[in-house]
């Protein structure tokens, strides 16, 4: 019952951006930024948008590859479900094509088993994720109490950064709020 209550008091969060705080301790989510696809009193599901792999999206899912946004490779999406891929694209309009789902904004998933000629014309940007990162009921928001996150507003431009690797500085520093400090956080505070 706790957990329920405490889900009716928590608005959905699908569609925003989960970034690791610097106190965040475990190694799979150090500086990540994760957007979450699902959000609900089930548990919750997102993808982390910047830990590219050196695996090209041509290596897995060939058909996929020339749609693939820049770099043209494969991202580790999360701990969860290493050897299944989810393929996550921005869309824009009001009507997304065949083998796409929307799940918010111009943001949705892509039914990776579709024929990729069905989307290509469509496609504003695709990213190939290999797992997931998921929480069970409550476990999330328990995590979001002990300050482990920072929930942000997403922009379609996320899911598709040219350099992944400075998206946590970058998501941090457009902030209008205290939170554009963190972004010069060092990654090794004993060296400040």
């Amino acid at each position: 019952m706790r957990d329920h209550v405490r889900m009716t008091e928590v608005s959905s969060l699908t569609g925003r951006l989960l970034v690791a705080t610097p106190a965040l301790a475990d190694p799979n989510f150090d500086r990540a930024v994760v957007l979450l696809l699902d959000h609900d009193e089930e548990g919750s599901l997102g993808v982390v948008l910047n830990r590219p792999t050196p695996v090209g999206v041509g290596d897995i899912l060939e058909p996929w590859a020339s749609l693939a946004g820049e770099p043209g490779v494969v991202f580790q999406g999360g701990p969860v479900s290493l050897d299944s891929a989810l393929g996550v694209a921005v869309i824009p309009g009001d009507e997304g094509p065949l083998g796409w789902r929307r799940v918010y904004g111009a943001i949705g998933l892509v039914d990776l088993e579709a024929p990729p000629e069905l989307l290509a014309a469509a496609l504003g940007s695709l990213r190939i994720f290999a797992g997931y990162s998921g929480w069970g009921p409550g476990q999330l928001e328990d995590e979001l109490s002990d300050g482990a996150w920072y929930v942000v507003e997403s922009e379609p431009g996320d899911v598709s950064s040219p350099e992944p690797e400075s998206l946590w500085r970058a998501v941090l520093r457009r902030q209008r709020s205290e939170l554009a400090m963190v972004a010069t956080y060092p990654d090794d505070p004993s060296l400040n």
